[in-house]
């Protein structure tokens, strides 16, 4: 696994460590000898690369992978393919060019190739990976009863728009994670013109892009800020549809530059989540000194026109975990700023944190060629019962779609700097540039205008009119054209019953004789529960189960896979405790998808006390168990591979089940109306639609301490402690993941589930560290990540533990 860079968190204190590193210290003798470099084991090079395989110690090994023209700038992780196995996550190093995995692996001292990837796919092999199993591919197609909303979300509104944009230089905020380095304070505004009083404020931040263009190109590792006659890529100007869309309905809209930090964020051990979460508070904290009046001629455009109290974020790329970040980071604020809604646009999700609490709408793009694993649908799946919250949840998957489009400066022909589609194949039959069903350009820019105002507009202006877009009911918008919008929703606690997550077994499921429950993709793991397929998670078809980048042992999105072979076919059956609110309740609802590629239908059934029964197709209603487009598997031997499994809410009007007694409901029931099927089931509810209300989180934050030991001979159990910022009246629980700790076979990857208790602060989790005899660094960094919290969020989630060697030649023998 990768071996993590040694970013710090300001002012933070080590806690809970095993030694003083003053005691630490006082083991090292006056002066050492540097130790001798070691030969590489195995090396190699092509056009493109050169690699390397040099010993690191005690049963690891290095894996360098060096690029002459330097590591791309993209959203998702570059990653290292050892002879077609996946090692991990790549560190780049400060060349700029050089990636680096540490890795314990055997394999890895006789590599034939190393190779770059991203999100599982080999640099070069995109032409197989992206091959179609056959033929044109069928053009999507809506749900049953979809319809056109009377009013778009995507038109102009009746204000004027006046800019407002300010620039306070490339070096005026420091932020964590960069090396102490500053970057810029820069924003494009938009405010209606004329509306009295203080106006909703939506915060826009771009993702991951190039830093600079012009100048000279051949600097490409130049830092920040700009040098040698570049100049800073305009990426905040990219959303200006958008924007002026939502500024002409009354929005006040501040689009922030991040430039900077993209350019910087290569060191940072979160890949830059912290810095941008930072970065939006800072300008939000301006905006709040200048709306107050404390900011001069500057500000005076600003005084009394903003209400901070009702605050909506969207960020793209890796701006979308960016935003998530920011969010939590302000729920942690002695004065939050009233952050109701947050939509997380082409995301990335490295360390799968939850965002209970706020208005969630994801938003995936089914042709991205960046984060093109749909990593960001762990943000809607994580957070649905991360806390009974009282809000729309929300993930969409826009088909047609690619990850550059929605920003017109990474867009050819309209961006003043370079840019590129980033789905490279042009002759792809379902997303190439000439497939049938691509949105172009224009087309995309479109959809996302229509549902970032959507959404705002419903979460932070109350305009119900705008729900069905989200709420699963199948509302189109106008100005989104031809554009197919599949849709998970989860209504809010108020407007909803829950029957049976399926996450689990329970005594009121009962399972048809070839169904499991299941967690995450690939090899089975000892102790978890079987794997809801044996495809690889690296594969980037399985947007539920994708590892993620700093957690990726940490368990995946647990369902029911429910599957009948030929012969009599024994219901997936639900028992419902007595009183299921049916009668107040307008739908029963469910997240299905087939799996295997293999479309198919199943029949529902309700059953009342009295026995009396009826039944319904879920093709009636959804197309949820219709296939998507088949893409080829990276790691298959022949080439033919699977459709994104991605599961989409089924909603059934209880009128359609005549006959029944809503009231005194028993029994759902799953049967095939094929002689085989095999699906995947989840979130089984009644519901009605709502939009609930976004507030700030009031849960505590969940943080890992820091912890420094000394290597000794066996294995010790090195105890980091977990604190929470305020006590909790439930449980909290949180997953632990050593992965990235797990480079050098001294610490094993896996992940730990820690329970803190109702009542109290702090808890701890057990890392077991194995020594040995072998002198390897004189001290090592192993980064422990905090995931998917319950009744609680993540605050300082990456935890560091410092292990000083002491075996001769270490530098700690004296």
């Amino acid at each position: 696994m990768v071996r993590s860079s040694s970013r710090r968190r300001a002012a933070r204190a080590v806690t809970g460590g095993a030694l003083t590193l003053a005691a630490a210290l006082a083991l090292a003798p006056a002066a050492s000898a540097a130790p001798a470099v070691p030969e590489p084991v195995a090396s190699g090079s092509t056009a493109s690369a050169r690699w390397t395989v040099t010993p690191a110690g005690a049963g690891s090994w290095d894996v360098d992978l060096t690029l002459p023209d330097g590591v791309p700038v993209r959203a998702a992780q570059p990653q290292l393919v050892l002879d077609g196995l996946v090692l991990g996550t790549a560190r780049e190093e400060a060349d700029r060019r050089t990636l680096t995995v540490q890795t314990s692996d055997p394999r890895a001292a006789h590599a034939r190739s190393v190779q770059l990837a991203w999100n599982g796919v080999v640099v070069g092999q995109e032409s197989r990976v992206l091959r179609h199993a056959a033929g044109p591919a069928a053009a999507p197609a809506p749900d049953p009863g979809s319809r056109t909303l009377a009013e778009d979300p995507g038109a102009k509104g009746k204000y004027a728009v006046a800019r407002a944009d300010y620039d306070l230089g490339d070096t005026a905020v420091r932020l964590p994670g960069l090396d102490g380095q500053a970057v810029e304070e820069r924003a494009a505004v938009y405010l209606p013109r004329g509306a009295s009083g203080p106006r909703p404020v939506v915060v826009f931040l771009h993702g991951r892009h190039q830093a600079c263009y012009g100048g000279d190109e051949e600097q490409f590792d130049e830092g920040w800020p700009c040098s040698g006659g570049a100049k800073p890529v305009p990426s905040h100007l990219g959303y200006g549809q958008a924007a002026e869309a939502l500024a002409s309905q009354g929005y006040a809209v501040v689009s922030i530059s991040a430039d900077g930090i993209n350019a910087l964020d290569w060191q940072a051990e979160d890949g830059g989540a912290q810095a941008r979460g930072e970065l939006v508070l800072a300008h939000l904290d301006l905006l709040r000194a200048w709306n107050a009046g404390r900011g001069g001629v500057a500000g005076a455009r600003f005084v009394g026109h903003l209400d901070l109290s009702d605050v909506g974020l969207m960020g793209h790329s890796r701006g979308g975990e960016g935003v998530v970040r920011a969010a939590l980071l302000n729920a942690e604020r002695p004065d939050p700023y009233g952050i109701r809604a947050v939509m997380p646009l082409a995301p990335v999700d490295f360390a799968r944190q939850t965002l209970p609490g706020a208005a969630m709408a994801v938003v995936l793009p089914y042709c991205d060629g960046d984060v093109s694993d749909q990593q960001g649908q762990h943000f809607y799946d994580d957070t649905r019962y991360a806390a009974r919250d009282d809000v729309l949840r929300t993930s969409l998957l826009v088909m047609g779609a690619n990850h550059n489009f929605f920003n017109s400066e990474w867009t050819p022909g309209t961006s003043k700097a370079p840019s590129n589609d980033d789905w490279g194949l042009d002759d792809d039959p379902v997303c190439g540039s000439a497939a049938p069903q691509r949105l172009t350009a224009a087309e995309q820019r479109a959809v996302g205008t229509a549902y970032v105002a959507g959404f705002f507009r419903l979460n932070l202006g109350g305009e119900e009119q705008f729900r069905p877009l989200f709420d699963g009911t199948g509302g189109r918008a106008a100005s989104a054209g031809r554009a197919v919008v599949h849709t998970e929703a989860q209504q809010p606690s108020s407007a909803r019953t829950d029957l049976a997550t399926f996450e689990g077994p329970t005594s009121s499921v009962r399972l048809a004789s070839k169904s499991a429950f299941c967690v995450g993709a690939g090899e089975p793991v000892p102790g978890q529960a079987a794997r809801c397929t044996s495809q690889d998670p690296n594969s980037g078809s399985l947007p539920h189960w994708t590892p993620a980048a700093f957690a990726p042992t940490v368990p995946a999105t647990p369902l029911l896979h429910a599957r009948w072979t030929v012969g009599r076919h024994q219901p997936v059956t639900v028992r419902l405790a007595p009183g299921a609110a049916a009668g107040v309740h307008q739908a029963l609802t469910f997240r299905a998808a087939p799996a295997r590629t293999l479309s198919t239908d199943l029949q529902v059934t309700l059953t009342d006390a009295a026995g009396r029964t009826a039944s319904v197709p879920v093709s009636r209603f959804s197309t949820a168990l219709t296939a998507l487009p088949v893409l080829a598997d990276p790691w298959s031997d022949d080439g033919q591979g699977a459709a994104k499994t991605w599961l989409r809410t089924v909603r059934i009007p209880l009128d359609a089940f005549p006959g029944v007694d809503l009231g005194t409901l028993a029994t759902v029931s799953f049967t095939p109306l094929k002689a085989t099927a095999n699906v995947y089931l989840s979130d089984l509810a009644l519901d009605t639609p709502a939009a609930g209300e976004g507030a700030v989180t009031t849960l505590p934050a969940v943080s890992i301490g820091d912890v420094q030991a000394v290597e000794a001979d066996g294995t010790q159990r090195i105890r980091m402690p977990l604190t929470l910022s305020h006590r909790s009246t439930v449980p909290v629980t949180v997953d632990v993941d050593t992965a990235g700790a797990a480079f050098d076979g001294r610490i094993p990857a896996t992940s730990t589930r820690v329970t803190i208790p109702a009542g109290t602060l702090t808890g701890s989790v057990v890392v077991p560290l194995t020594g040995d005899d072998v002198a390897e660094e004189p001290q090592a960094r192993f980064t422990v990540v905090l995931a998917t919290p319950r009744e609680a969020v993540v605050g300082d989630g990456f935890g560091q533990l410092t292990v000083f060697d002491d075996d001769a030649g270490s530098g700690l023998q004296g």
